[in-house]
């Protein structure tokens, strides 16, 4: 299984000025979560588990963000609940702490990656003359290994420091055929990946990638000069907003021709470092409207009992909300809120993504 350590959720980040502190999401405990909680007897992930509810490694939809993952789980809790009582599933408490663990288990499944195409990825492999030069277990030029030593596949981080590195000499060997840079698109990417993860010479490769805290994540940035570029509108929280691992690797390795000089070379770890800076701080930032959400708040009758009917005041917390919180204090205090709103015979409030940022984004604005 995918092991990935993540700064989770909007924690990272301030709304409104207030100051969220970091939860370390880990996906290990996560997985444990996953069991000893008893998702399992309803959800699957690949394949392993119960076929009640969606597998959770199997998605068909498109841009599933954590936002979208905390709106559905909002709008089914419900259903979840009442599906769990029928066979006799204790519902367990969720903290934060604990919410935290299972979005990183679920990022570590690939849950928020887009889906690919084996078909397609061939093509693609194809198509953009990745295999001029890197063969399947050999290789027709001898300084490109096989596709069957790439641990990058089995290591999104590693995808993105490989790529990264080995721009300048790709830009190289392309001049040197008199050869465009070639470009590609995250869902070539990403079908690609599917094609060559699915190949008999590559399936036993390891499936494990660590994704450590990002305790000098901004430091390296800096000195590796891509603070001196990356500022404003060119910041990357703004250019990678909602972007997947794989989708980063694209950019990264289509900016290559556009850099004056030759990039820094980055190791794993700094790559490692690096990514878990930019990426938790662009991929789970709210981008809510606190306007909005104020209207959310009020249509969906939360002012009903959090203002009037004698519920916790909210947005008075010393912490942030996040997509992380909003599902911790569903599962904690969700069937409870369901039965007063029975009793006030109001309907339970369902959310899109856009809604539940927004909603989030006004609750940080108090």
């Amino acid at each position: 299984m995918f092991m990935l350590r993540v700064i989770a959720a909007g924690a990272l980040v301030a709304w409104g000025g207030l100051a969220a502190s970091v939860i370390p999401g880990d996906a290990r405990r996560g997985e444990q979560l996953f069991q000893t909680e008893q998702c399992v007897q309803c959800h699957s992930v690949k394949g392993k588990g119960g076929v009640l509810a969606p597998d959770l490694a199997r998605r068909v939809d498109r841009d599933f963000t954590p936002a979208v993952m905390a709106s559905l789980m909002w709008n089914h809790a419900p259903d979840m609940w009442a599906a769990m009582k029928d066979r006799g599933v204790a519902k367990g408490s969720l903290t934060p702490e604990k919410a935290a663990d299972l979005f990183a288990y679920f990022v570590s499944a690939r849950y928020f990656e887009k889906p690919g195409d084996a078909a397609r990825g061939k093509q693609a492999f194809a198509a953009r003359r990745c295999a001029d030069c890197h063969g399947i277990a050999s290789s027709p030029v001898a300084a490109a290994p096989p596709v069957a030593k790439w641990e990058s596949l089995a290591d999104p981080v590693v995808l993105a420091q490989q790529m990264w590195n080995h721009g300048a000499r790709m830009r190289s060997e392309f001049s040197k055929k008199k050869l465009a840079w070639a470009t590609i698109t995250a869902q070539e990417l990403t079908d690609m990946l599917v094609y060559l993860q699915n190949l008999p010479e590559t399936r036993n490769l390891a499936t494990n990638f660590v994704f450590a805290p990002s305790d000098s994540g901004e430091k390296l940035f800096e000195s590796k000069g891509c603070a001196g570029c990356h500022t404003g509108k060119r910041a990357l929280d703004v250019l990678l907003k909602n972007q997947t691992l794989t989708e980063i690797a694209v950019d990264m390795w289509n900016h290559q021709p556009a850099m004056k000089s030759p990039p820094p070379p980055l190791s794993q770890e700094e790559m490692r470092q690096i990514l878990s800076y930019i990426w938790a701080r662009q991929y789970f930032r709210g981008d809510g409207n606190a306007d909005r959400g104020k209207k959310v708040f009020s249509e969906k009758n939360c002012a009903r009992c959090h203002n009037e009917g004698g519920a916790p005041k909210l947005g008075k917390g010393k912490d942030a909300y996040s997509d992380i919180t909003m599902v911790s204090a569903l599962w904690d205090h969700g069937p409870r809120m369901l039965e007063l709103m029975k009793e006030k015979k109001l309907a339970w409030p369902r959310f899109t993504a856009t809604q539940m940022s927004d909603l989030i984004a006004y609750l940080n604005s108090l």
